[in-house]
């Protein structure tokens, strides 16, 4: 099952949504539902709720119509504080369930055990998908209760401060509005993420965060040091971090802003999520809750317009859609690293954000959860992003985000005594732990036809039908694939065929965690030179070689024999879809090095930087850019040093040349010459009085000089 979560903005008056289509994640050659630990979703990105609109205090507006797409279906939205799942969703829920534990019988019957290296694998494999499988129906039946209580009804209605906005006259400026939670007035940070994006899209991602609703400040934190988004954040009027290093990846730049940031709550971006304006509106009311530490979003991709980042997309929505909305009924729903709102003294309890695994994300949430805070999910849509495009983009994030999940479980296994979590807490953060074990399955299921083709070594002894057989395997995988297109509208061939080529990538994951290699940390669709695909899939051309010539192989043995064996065909099935994964990286290998000659010859322009007007929330003088500067050599100081001496030295002329003259004229009875001597006496009080000024900000504090232009040591020199 995919963890993917989608939920368009439901409409008050129409009483639908929009959501995208999915597809479960299946495994090799089958369709199982197992669960995939990281979001998607497909979606039109519209950018018309960049400027600030609205009225104060109100409930969602109805959703834009969106552009036609093939891949939209419309489902009913379910009523507020109902049940999420329709009869029919939980009768198609239960018979899959019915048809798992059928399956495991059938496996498990010593009656049907064939060779036993074959068999173990074929157990191990399966086992692994029938748990994930069991865990994520179990999670699915348990939603259902919309988290939005009274409490958070009544902290929305109030959060704007209307009578405030009137008599400061902000009412057209809703990205001033102040916000009150439970009586108190509350500000907001919001941090976006930056390190090495495009341009453009880091100033659509400022843009819109600058105009969310309600009081706040946007932070651009810069790990890529780029002075050109710091001037892009100057020219938007947000305020621009930049640190010295980049220990921690993405979890120290944000420890590293808290320490600057001082807000009640914070939310975080990455630069490629675009949030619309109801994001503080939607989120903040829940922390009315003292006990709620986040608050967290669906990520919803909208550009899904690559074979990689369509399966990559629909990989994941059955996270999102269902998985993520019954973790709210065990208080384990996990942050997934932006669309998040934190609260800002639950982070400072646990010492900030997690910096010791590259998926912070899921750490930062367990280590709340251990110390008993709450955390909120809500399925609705309120950012759109980019999913990876590209094999190095897909491959370094799939293994950022395994690497995370087999850390939790061989260096903080939930399950273990020392954990104070609940029992459901403990077995969800296992699921979530071993998820990308489901990932490994496939490897084991790829290797069990050669064996039968080359050492007529069979995992089933099948002395039953081929009906029979296909019943029970029918009830595993064929309900699944039904429960799909019921519940997402289809089944995509691309959330197959990366299921079965991804293997490598977790392999890999799981032997850095148990050797405690370290990775670098990467930034998906981080600009920059693109390598080939082929450099990251070499472990799949080799299989695809091998798989090539099995099926060779067995298509001249069944030839001699005169029988169509089932390793045969699921060999070929396996080679098929080896082979569509290869001709994918071909295309896009031909497609990267098309655009890198454009870009040599000058024919592709970066796209251009569109820049509204500052709101004026954020003053561009107010930007802050944290950086130490570099040490001034000898001279440099020297010269600072004469550069002051000279200024203070010609203050002092200009005082004393303004005090002789006035001294030299002579008082008068004239109540013009009166006036002109008054007018000349301020004339010099507030020459004095800049000539301080100056002084004071150029001298130590022990060498300032008085109104006479003696130092202050000269001063004390003189009265001793």
């Amino acid at each position: 099952m995919s963890r993917t979560m989608r939920d368009a903005p439901l409409s008050p008056e129409t009483g639908s949504a929009t959501a995208s289509s999915s597809a479960d994640r299946p495994a090799v050659g089958t369709a199982a539902l197992v669960v995939d630990e990281r979001p998607d979703i497909a979606t039109p990105v519209d950018l018309r709720h960049l400027a600030p609109s609205g009225s104060v205090g109100q409930r969602r507006r109805p959703a834009p119509a969106p552009r036609p797409r093939a891949d939209h279906v419309t489902v009913a939205a379910r009523p507020e504080g109902g049940r999420a799942h329709s009869p029919v969703m939980v009768l198609l829920v239960l018979i899959a369930t019915l048809g798992i534990l059928l399956y495991a019988q059938f496996l498990l019957n010593p009656g049907n055990r064939g060779d036993i290296l074959p068999y173990t694998m074929i157990i191990v494999a399966e086992a692994i998908l029938v748990v994930q499988t069991l865990f994520a129906m179990w999670t699915i039946l348990s939603g259902g209760q919309d988290p939005r209580d009274f409490d958070f009804h009544a902290t929305q209605d109030t959060l704007y401060d209307e009578a405030e906005i009137d008599r400061l006259g902000l009412r057209g400026t809703p990205h001033l509005w102040p916000m009150r939670v439970a009586g108190e007035r509350i500000v907001a940070d919001v941090f976006i993420t930056v390190y090495g994006e495009e341009l453009a899209k880091i100033a659509t991602t400022v843009q819109a965060a600058l105009a969310l609703k309600g009081e706040h400040r946007t932070w651009v934190l810069d790990d890529g040091r780029s002075d050109e988004v710091r001037d892009l954040a100057a020219q938007l009027g947000a305020r621009y971090i930049r640190r010295l290093s980049s220990n921690g990846a993405k979890a120290g730049n944000v420890n590293h802003a808290l320490a600057i940031a001082k807000g009640d709550f914070f939310a975080i971006f990455d630069a490629d999520f675009v949030p619309e304006t109801d994001f503080l509106f939607e989120t903040v009311p829940f922390f009315v809750d003292e006990k709620v530490a986040f608050v967290q979003t669906p990520q919803t991709y909208g550009n899904l317009t690559s074979l990689v980042s369509r399966g990559a997309g629909y990989m994941q929505t059955v996270f999102y859609r269902f998985i993520q909305p019954g973790r709210n009924r065990f208080n384990a729903a996990f942050c997934v690293g932006t669309n998040v709102i934190f609260r800002r003294s639950a982070i400072d309890e646990i010492g900030g954000i997690d910096t010791d695994s590259k998926s912070e994300d899921v750490w930062t949430s367990l280590h709340l959860h251990e110390a008993g805070w709450k955390s909120i999910y809500i399925p609705m849509t309120l950012a759109v992003g980019d999913a990876p495009e590209t094999i190095e983009a897909y491959s370094k994030q799939q293994l950022r985000w395994a690497t995370g999940g087999f850390e939790i479980l061989f260096r903080h296994n939930p399950l273990s005594p020392r954990r104070t979590l609940t029992m459901d807490q403990r077995l969800q953060y296992f699921v979530t732990a071993t998820n990308y074990l489901t990932g490994i399955a496939p490897l084991l299921l790829l290797m069990v036809p050669p064996m039968e083709i080359f050492f007529d070594l069979r995992p089933m002894n099948l002395h039953i039908s081929v009906l029979q057989w296909f019943l029970f395997y029918a009830g595993f995988y064929l309900m699944q694939i039904v429960l799909a297109f019921y519940t997402l509208g289809s089944f995509r061939w691309e959330v197959l065929m990366l299921a079965t080529v991804s293997f490598p990538i977790y392999v890999k994951a799981l032997w850095n965690v148990i050797s405690g290699k370290d990775e670098a940390w990467s930034v998906t669709g981080r600009k920059g030179t693109v390598s080939s695909p082929f450099n990251f899939i070499i472990p799949q051309v080799l299989f695809w070689l091998f798989l090539t010539l099995t099926s060779c192989v067995a298509i001249v043995r069944d030839a001699d024999n005169g029988v169509l064996t089932l390793a045969t065909v699921w060999n070929l099935l396996n080679t098929f879809i080896l082979s569509a994964f290869l001709v994918a990286a071909w295309r896009e290998g031909r497609t990267l090095k098309r655009f890198a000659r454009a870009e040599q010859r000058g024919e592709l322009a970066e796209a251009p930087v569109v820049l509204t007007a500052p709101l004026g929330s954020e003053p561009a003088s107010r930007r802050t850019q944290v950086s130490r500067p570099a040490p001034r050599s000898g001279e440099e100081i020297l010269a600072l040093q004469r550069a002051d001496e000279a200024e203070q030295a010609a203050a002092r002329e200009a005082d004393l040349a303004t005090a002789h003259r006035l001294a030299d004229r002579t008082p008068t009875d004239d109540p013009e010459q009166a006036a002109r001597d008054a007018s000349r006496v301020a004339e010099l009080a507030a020459s004095r009085a800049l000539a301080h000024g100056r002084r004071a900000a150029a001298t130590p504090a022990d060498d300032r000089t008085t109104d006479d232009g003696v130092t202050a040591d000269q001063q004390e020199r003189v009265t001793s």
